[in-house]
């Protein structure tokens, strides 16, 4: 890795030109941002103006999946482009339970390599990949770190580290984190090229709870007074004994969590604009994975939980509402705008796709999973796999457990279990998009010979990175 960094140091000095036309990048990550919860994608009650920008002047990616639809997880394969197994972190860290774990340090990250090439690099926000200081984010490439290493946040009054400091900040956690973002623009602005991750913590509920139940309060009266007395849409209102009232009260406080990030995500384009900075910078908006509010009777993501009048337990999932995310890229004069990209991408592929935006070369000795999916926004003809194979091997801690596994096509989904039995999962997704009918146990031969086929793919898939069942 020393040596890799040295030659792409000597190859990419500070002020060679085309260091000087390197675009800045800013990547927008939010927390539990479901793939239908914003006003592109249909949702009637959402108000999310600046994502709907983002979405009119650049590229709507219809189909970006996660590698596993838990934070952690999750954020370890859009830093390294290697499946949560590789790299040993397989579901959400908890550092009461395991105060040691954290991302590898000597794993190559994308961070580490735009930083090498002369980009000025900064996360702020969460983080969530390790809270001692072996796994600091400075220990990855980020020349600037302000944010909150762990994945309990509230939406309020934030404990927030800033210069190596954790001190408390009075105001909404969105604009405290926007307002040392924009900080960072404004000093690279006439400098080197810019690498800037925004991870809000928005649209996660709070860490704490209200009657003893999550919420998403508090939240500003612009933010949450739309929704206040709104009377939302409810998925699959007939599921047997949805508690809809609860439903209906959580949907109100999220879509206002999302409202939050939306005006931030606003301030932002809006500083882009006034410093001239916009021709010259990718903007891209994402989520760390899916979320359900009612979907299949459960809220959460992959480690979903009934929200039943009679069950609030464990269901853990690979549904799709997990697991596919928000996202939309702008890029300037290579996007074209109002793109839509239906093809199936993964969050193994940024990765090698923003290395490819900042003309670095994918290391040929590096272990990627992922692909460049720069030909894709700039309407090239090229061929692309459309496969997904994701996981979700969740930590034994509360009694619940289970080691998913999943193949995905464009027409069908098979979903294994590798801990409990009788759980298996067969979706025909042309005819049943939404997933409410589960076809494992079919004795159409014509579907069987698809479960069986879907089956050999799963398994060569995990052969592929030593994938092991437990």
């Amino acid at each position: 890795m020393l040596r890799l960094l040295i030659a792409v140091g000597v190859f990419l000095v500070a002020g060679s030109p085309l260091l000087a036309t390197r675009p800045n990048i800013i990547m927008i990550v939010a927390d539990d941002h479901a793939p239908w919860a914003f006003g592109a994608a249909g949702h009637p009650d959402a108000r999310t103006p600046n994502m709907d920008r983002l979405c009119r002047e650049g590229a709507r990616l219809t189909n970006c999946f996660v590698a596993t639809p838990v934070c952690s997880a999750s954020r370890a394969a859009l830093m390294t482009s290697r499946y949560p197994t590789e790299v040993g972190i397989t579901d959400y860290l908890s550092p009461s339970r395991m105060p040691d774990l954290g991302l590898n340090p000597a794993l190559p990250v994308w961070p580490r390599l735009l930083s090498a090439a002369g980009y000025r690099t900064a996360l702020i926000g969460k983080w969530h990949l390790g809270e001692t200081d072996r796994y600091h984010p400075t220990k990855f490439g980020y020349d600037l770190f302000t944010g909150f290493r762990h994945g309990g946040m509230t939406s309020q009054n934030p404990l927030v580290e800033i210069d190596g400091t954790e001190r408390r900040v009075a105001g909404w956690t969105p604009d405290i984190l926007t307002d040392h973002a924009l900080r960072f623009i404004e000093d690279n602005r006439n400098g080197k090229p810019f690498c800037l991750s925004l991870h809000f913590w928005a649209p996660h509920a709070n860490a704490h709870k209200i009657d003893n139940d999550r919420t998403w309060l508090p939240l500003s009266a612009a933010d949450f007074g739309p929704f206040r007395d709104l009377d939302p849409q409810v998925p699959h209102p007939g599921f047997p004994k949805l508690d809809i009232p609860r439903v209906k009260r959580m949907t109100r406080e999220y879509l206002g969590s999302i409202a939050s990030v939306d005006r931030n995500v606003g301030r932002v384009l809006k500083a882009l604009d006034e410093w001239k900075l916009a021709g010259n910078t990718v903007v891209i908006y994402t989520s760390d994975h899916g979320y359900n509010l009612g979907h299949h009777g459960i809220w959460h993501k992959g480690n979903g939980r009934w929200i039943l009048t009679n069950n609030r337990g464990p269901r853990p999932n690979l549904w799709d509402n997990s697991l596919r995310t928000p996202t939309m890229i702008r890029w300037p004069g290579r996007v074209r705008p109002g793109m839509v990209i239906d093809q199936c991408v993964t969050f193994l592929d940024w990765f090698p796709t923003i290395l490819d935006m900042a003309s670095i070369a994918r290391p040929k000795e590096m272990t990627l999973r992922g692909h460049s999916f720069v030909p894709l926004l700039r309407g090239d003809k090229t061929s692309w796999d459309d496969d997904v194979f994701v996981q979700y091997r969740m930590w034994d801690w509360n009694q619940t457990a289970a080691d998913l596994r999943a193949f995905r096509t464009p027409h069908w989904k098979l979903v294994r279990d590798f801990h409990n039995s009788g759980q298996d999962e067969l979706y025909d997704l042309t005819n049943d998009p939404q997933e409410l009918d589960n076809l494992i146990e079919s004795v159409d031969p014509q579907v069987a010979a698809v479960k069986s086929k879907l089956d050999q793919r799963l398994h060569k898939a995990m052969q592929k990175i030593g994938d092991t069942q437990k």
